[in-house]
Formats: C-alpha cells, structure tokens, sequence
C-alpha cells in the first residue's frame, strides 16, 4: 500500500466505533471488551478484537485469544502499539463445523514511511462455554487464485498450435 491513512483515535462512547460496523461504539464493541455482554458472533468478537487493538485493551486481548486466555494476565512494557486505520471484514463463515467459525479480514495500519499496512488473516474461532474465542490463524495472505482454465488432458491436442498430443510435445517440458 503505498496511501496514507489516518490513525484511528482511542474509541469513546458518543462516537462510531473502530470496527467500521457504523454503530456507536458504546453500543457495539464496549459492552464485548468490558465483559458486559458476550459477543453473539465468531465476526463481533473479531470486531471486538481489532477495537481493542486500538484502545490497547490489551487484558481483553489477552482473555480472547484461545493459548493464552487460561494464562493469568500479566501487562507487558515497552511495546508499542501500532497505528490501526481501518478494518474490513471480507468474510464470515458460521458453523464450519459445530461451534467453529472462520473469519477474513484486512487490518489496516499506518507502517513505515507513513504508508498504510495491511494484516490480510482468514481466522479460526471457537465457541467454548457459550463464549467466542480467537483459536487460531489459518492464513495469512489473501485466498490463493485457483485458474479457472481447463486442464489439458494428455491425449489433448497441445495448445502450443504444434499439431501433436500433448503428451508427446509439452507435458515433458512444463
């Protein structure tokens, strides 16, 4: 990315929230990072997450992420949190499999130079005890692109134009 964004400032109440949902952050995120309301979605507690990022709500964080969160919480120094811009969520699967769920989305930020990053994730979570929960990163990296040309067949005429079955002319060579 080679654009310039504007940092997100820290999320109050009264104003729309970080995750881009267009609703008051009060009424979306907040009650998921305090702990007043479980998110009801694998997608909101994503949401959640990456708002928390940008409040550096770490101990949610922290609680939300499925190896550490039977750990005790212990705040970490010295690290610097990154300048989130925006989030867009590509997609939702709910219920892949009974209670697991994957969520795509890009994390933007400001990076080096003043240039907008990315975090481009397709993520695992995980319903325990009622509760969502980050597991896992599947990938990272946009979806490989698979072609969507037909395959030639051995027997196929070589479409080098050679006049002879692909077999005897370019299978060997590609």
């Amino acid at each position: 990315m080679s654009t310039s964004a504007q940092a997100l400032p820290k999320p109050v109440p009264g104003q729309p929230c970080s995750c881009g949902s267009g609703l008051d952050f009060a009424a979306c995120c907040e009650p998921i990072i305090t702990g007043k309301r479980p998110a009801a979605t694998a997608e909101q507690l994503m949401r959640a997450r990456f708002t928390a990022h940008v409040a550096n709500a770490n101990e949610f964080l922290h609680k939300s992420y499925l190896p550490s969160s039977r750990q005790p919480y212990v705040e970490e120094t010295g690290v610097a949190p990154l300048p989130w811009t925006r989030l867009v969520i590509h997609s939702h699967e709910p219920e892949v499999k009974p209670n697991v769920s994957y969520v795509e989305f890009t994390a933007y930020f400001n990076g080096e130079n003043g240039a907008e990053g990315a975090l481009h994730e397709k993520s695992e979570f995980q319903r325990i005890g009622g509760n969502w929960i980050f597991a896992r990163t599947l990938r990272q990296g946009p979806a490989p692109v698979k072609s969507t040309a037909p395959k030639v067949g051995r027997n196929d005429p070589c479409p080098c134009g050679s006049g002879k079955k692909y077999k005897q002319c370019c299978l060997g060579k590609a």
